[in-house]
């Protein structure tokens, strides 16, 4: 069953948040708190509402549910307003210029947005932010790993089990579908990802479909006119108003409906730490979307589940062991962070290989390059919904790139630091650039250098994949419970050792599943 955003706050949901805790209570007890609404927590969320266990989850961004003075909940990438991104003055697009004309990115008023880019120094990190996590703000690639490389990632993990039994229900809970040749062979949103194709096969490189959680049926209608448009009026890493069957319409309003969770935005978790019975009091923060703080307010719980992401658990974990507030926490937490060997970059096309004033915001056809004994690639053929022709070609390539980042705790900001040097991006660049050299000497064309700023071919300074911080089976046991603490868990991306090799978070919500669906049968009940 899935719930539009305004049916996730009505009923049961509605009085479900309204009854968040106020500053009056000075401390309330939950048998289970989720920190963070992303993947991992809305699997937790949900499988614990199911489970009959009462459960909290607190999120730091906002319930994205009502619309702007323009009728919308969401703003396009093409015309972002403060709705875009998380307390900035400036927007921050992946793609900083146009022909080298700063016409991309635009002043806002510091606002709640959907949107943040975390920056450590020479990596910076997009992540989600709101009821809904990530899901809200990528392009909706649902791809399954190949198992061969699943089980290089992760061999302690049953591929058996992944592949048979959790990967299928995280695919059939996400609403994962796939485009129709049909549609994606005439339709006038994808000439982008055709042009791409054709000068692929010439260079002797194969293509394949990914699935995506939009409703391509949906998109058919946008194209015909038929619905309000969505993917096709450049809505995408800003949010997206109709047709993608992000978490707040798929897990999230399904655990609300159980009865049993409560969903509480705006409220972020500042620290943990352990009574002497071995609960958990959380002090967490609850603003206002101006950033306003309207109170700080403790809260207590027995299961402890961090979803925060890679970056938001990795810090919570390490604020608690650095701070003395839970000394116990493995060594290992703050290790085995990666990018998941993600660049972009993109190509000039021949006038005569336009790629289409109309393009669609969802992805669907990538360059498989991943039997590539020596340089894998898997790259996804990105749009550049810009409204007019461009003749771009653009690309995320997902790498194998055996470098790992550590975060390390700063008391001086008491934020986590990730320590990443630009040189250990090399072997990911090297292989996107063995992919689209043979690429563009076959077809005569050349890199474009006008887009990311420095007038570079390759931008290797930012990610939308960030992995690790708290491995599996090393920060954690086999199912992500926090070695040195009971009843404390890391549900999400930071349990991945930084690499999976393709879009990661059909792997994080799977192995999500896998993981609660043992601690419900062995702690909680």
């Amino acid at each position: 069953m899935t719930f539009g955003r305004r049916a996730f706050l009505a009923g049961a949901g509605a009085a479900a948040l309204s009854s968040v805790v106020r500053p009056a209570e000075a401390a309330t007890f939950y048998p289970a708190v989720v920190v963070g609404s992303g993947y991992g927590g809305a699997v937790a969320a949900l499988r614990l509402g199911q489970a009959g266990v009462s459960t909290l989850v607190l999120e730091m961004g906002k319930s994205w549910d009502k619309p702007g003075p323009d009728g919308k909940i969401f703003c396009q990438m093409t015309n972002p307003d403060q709705r875009s991104m998380w307390f900035r003055k400036r927007t921050e697009a992946p793609l900083a210029t146009f022909l080298w004309l700063d016409v991309i990115n635009k002043n806002i008023t510091p606002y709640a947005g959907v949107l943040d880019r975390v920056a450590y120094g020479d990596m910076s990190v997009y992540v989600g932010r709101g009821v809904g996590g990530g899901s809200l703000v990528n392009g909706g690639m649902a791809v399954t790993p190949l198992r061969s490389y699943f089980e290089e990632v992760l061999p302690q993990v049953d591929a058996n089990e992944m592949y048979g039994k959790y990967f299928p229900r995280a695919n059939a809970a996400l609403g994962v579908n796939s485009i129709s040749s049909q549609y994606f062979e005439n339709s006038e949103a994808y000439k982008f990802a055709r042009v791409s194709r054709q000068q692929a096969g010439a260079a002797g490189f194969g293509t394949t479909f990914i699935p995506n959680v939009y409703d391509f049926g949906y998109m058919e209608r946008e194209e015909r006119g038929e619905v309000p448009r969505s993917a096709l009026a450049a809505e995408v890493i800003y949010g997206n108003n109709h047709g993608k069957r992000s978490l707040d319409r798929s897990y999230l309003p399904a655990a609300v409906g159980t009865g049993k969770v409560t969903i509480a935005p705006l409220h972020r978790l500042k620290a943990v730490r352990q009574n002497s019975d071995g609960t958990y009091v959380l002090t967490v923060q609850e603003s206002t979307a101006e950033g306003a703080v309207v109170a700080v307010k403790e809260i207590g719980c027995k299961h402890l589940f961090l979803a925060g992401g890679s970056i938001g658990t990795t810090e919570i974990l390490l604020r608690a062991r650095e701070t003395g507030a839970l000394p116990g926490l493995s060594s290992e937490i703050g290790k085995g962070w990666g990018h998941n060997g993600n660049i972009m970059t993109a190509r000039a096309n021949h006038i005569w290989n336009p790629t289409g004033s109309l393009q669609s915001g969802m992805p669907c056809l990538g360059i498989d390059d991943r039997a590539n004994t020596s340089r894998p690639v898997f790259a996804e053929i990105a749009p550049m919904p810009a409204g007019l022709e461009t003749w771009v070609s653009l690309y995320l390539a997902i790498t194998k790139n055996p470098e790992r980042g550590r975060f390390v705790y700063d008391s001086a900001t008491d934020s986590a630091k990730l320590l990443w040097s630009r040189s250990q991006n090399a072997p990911s660049v090297a292989a996107a650039k063995g992919l689209f050299d043979t690429i563009n000497q076959r077809n005569g064309t050349v890199y474009r250098y006008d887009l990311f700023g420095g007038n570079r071919a390759f931008a290797d300074d930012f990610c939308y994949h960030p992995l690790g911080g708290c491995v599996l089976g090393k920060a954690t046991d086999l199912y992500g419970r926090l070695k040195g603490y009971r009843n404390l868990y890391a549900i999400d991306s930071s349990l991945i050792p930084g690499t999976i090799g393709v879009n990661p978070f059909v792997t994080i919500t799977a192995l999500a599943e896998r993981n609660v669906e043992r601690i419900i049968a062995e702690d909680v009940n």
